[in-house]
């Protein structure tokens, strides 16, 4: 099976130079699960100064980013059969972990369009299939979002994680958060370790690990508590 592939568009490649050395992720790239490709736009300016940015029409305070140099590195990045182009911008749809099952599974490609200055020129946004944002924030440009969108699909990615089974329960996997984890020693400065995870009951332990993960969601993200019990309420068959 090919790698899954992954392109960055960006005017600060060398951003991205430990994602392949650093942790799982890194030794995902080391064994060809996935492969990082970067793009310079800088490479496809067309003046002596390799101009990348311009005065914005209408006048303002800030550079926007030229479109001809970005178009030019998007078109030289080859093409797989499942591609989606993602924008990173504060204008986008805030990123959530259902984003990250859906791009590891439905698409063999990435490519990430990351933008610095007073921000693109709008026919720039024609290239991309989504528009994704990290929150209500603004950074200096959309490398550390495409490095943690990198991160959370190739971590997705089969072979990836040596126990496929720990993504199963883990927060928003489900819209709910992950219960709490507990290891030796059983009892720490007077905080012990429950009792149910102690006692061999594989029943109970599932039952109370469930109950964890809907009273820290309750307690913690009453927002996502509503939406899984509309989804709860939406599955559960009438009586």
């Amino acid at each position: 099976m090919a790698p899954y592939r992954l392109d960055v568009i960006s005017l600060a490649p060398q951003a991205f130079a430990p994602l392949p050395e650093v942790g799982v992720i890194g030794r995902a790239f080391g064994a060809k699960i996935a492969e990082l490709h970067l793009h310079n736009p800088r490479d496809h300016a067309i003046d002596r100064h390799r101009k990348v940015d311009d005065v914005p029409y209408g006048g303002g305070a800030g550079m926007v980013l030229k479109p001809e140099p970005v178009f030019a590195a998007f078109e030289s990045v080859p093409v797989c059969s499942r591609r989606r182009v993602l924008l990173m911008s504060p204008q986008g749809q805030p990123l959530r972990q259902v984003d990250l099952q859906r791009w590891s599974q439905e698409y063999d490609q990435l490519v990430f369009l990351c933008g610095h200055y007073e921000g693109f020129d709008e026919r720039i946004r024609s290239l991309a299939d989504e528009e994704v944002s990290m929150g209500d924030f603004v950074l200096t440009g959309g490398e550390l979002p495409a490095m943690t969108i990198i991160n959370g699909v190739v971590r997705l990615l089969p072979g990836t994680v040596g126990t496929p089974e720990s993504l199963v329960e883990e927060s928003h996997s489900d819209l709910l958060l992950e219960h709490s984890h507990y290891t030796r020693p059983a009892d720490f400065r007077g905080m012990t370790v429950p009792d149910v995870l102690r006692s061999g009951d594989h029943g109970a332990v599932a039952l109370w690990r469930q109950q964890q993960r809907e009273q820290r969601t309750q307690e913690r993200r009453p927002d996502l508590w509503n939406r899984w019990q509309q989804i709860k309420n939406q599955t559960t068959p009438s009586p």
